[in-house]
């Protein structure tokens, strides 16, 4: 059974659009991550999808219905622009939230400490929001989300401004969440966490959707990189030939080889060289993907006009 089926929606706002006909089925249980740059008309999707903005065109359904009040309850939302009463302390604020979703006071007193232990704050549980660090507030945003424990959970730009620990705190609760058969939503720009988290993916950009897909199914679609690093300057990777492109993060770089390179015709040239650190075949990385199909989809452009 799909979770929450979208079907081509489109929004505008004075006259242009922020997402085109739009469409996306995600599966009970999976992780989905919507990706794009900023600004791509991701958080435009999500608001449509809780009806806080509802779409010029198309339809969204929710475990096959349409949003009403009881499919909010089985829903945990964190929006893009956090927002937590600043003057109530930790434990007022979840209890609040909590009440608001139906669960009994016993209940959420329970999974307040629960969840404050798991997060590594529960010692702050009776001190004022505003005491708290940016970091931290984000953390107990995120507990208010979940606390209900809801079937379906979209959190949008889940990871911003959040430190490498804490990041993979997040991941590690997402994952466990998943585990227990409950389906996320959530969209980032930051391609390389979706590479550890996601299970199906949709790239969009401009509004509109370019990919989408299983993830594993989406890497295969696009073959094999070559990636290298290496002490020295790389400016002699444009000399080699069958190399169709190069993509440069100084001592490392991703080489997309041409379908009939031998990676080791391209080995035996770097050795020459630099000193190599590190040389393995592997698959493309999401950002590397997006890039592509954006730039052909550019290409396409400019050949029509």
């Amino acid at each position: 059974m799909l979770a929450l089926q979208i079907k081509n929606i489109s929004k505008k706002f004075n006259g242009f659009y922020a997402v085109k006909n739009f469409s996306l089925s995600v599966p009970e249980g999976t992780i989905y991550g919507i990706l794009g740059p900023n600004g791509a008309g991701k958080t435009t999707t999500i608001r449509m999808i809780m009806n806080i903005l509802v779409p010029d065109e198309g339809e969204i359904l929710i475990f096959n219905k349409r949003m009403d009040d009881a499919l909010k309850n089985r829903i945990g939302y964190l929006p893009e622009e956090r927002g937590l009463y600043r003057k109530m302390k930790v434990f007022e604020v979840l209890s609040y939230f909590g009440e608001l979703k139906g669960m009994s006071r016993k209940e959420i007193s329970k999974k307040i400490d629960e969840w404050l232990s798991r997060i590594e704050l529960i010692e702050w549980k009776n001190r004022k929001i505003e005491e708290l660090s940016k970091g931290m507030q984000q953390k107990i945003q995120f507990i208010s989300t979940i606390l209900h424990s809801p079937d379906l959970i979209i959190f949008d730009e889940p990871f911003a401004g959040l430190d490498p620990i804490n990041t993979n705190l997040l991941k590690d609760i997402m994952l466990e969440l998943k585990k227990q058969g409950k389906t996320i939503l959530y969209s980032t720009h930051l391609m390389e966490h979706a590479e550890k988290l996601s299970d199906y993916v949709a790239l969009i950009n401009k509004g509109e959707k370019v990919l989408d897909g299983k993830l594993s199914e989406i890497k295969a679609k696009f073959g094999k990189n070559l990636v290298l690093e290496f002490e020295g300057d790389n400016g002699f990777l444009k000399e080699i030939k069958g190399i169709k492109r190069i993509y440069n993060f100084g001592r490392y770089v991703e080489l997309e080889l041409k379908k009939e390179t031998n990676p080791q015709d391209v080995l035996k040239e770097v050795v020459n060289k630099v000193k190599l650190i590190k040389f393995e075949v592997a698959e493309p990385s999401l950002n590397d993907i997006f890039i592509r199909v954006v730039g052909e989809e550019k290409n396409e452009i400019r050949k029509n006009h």
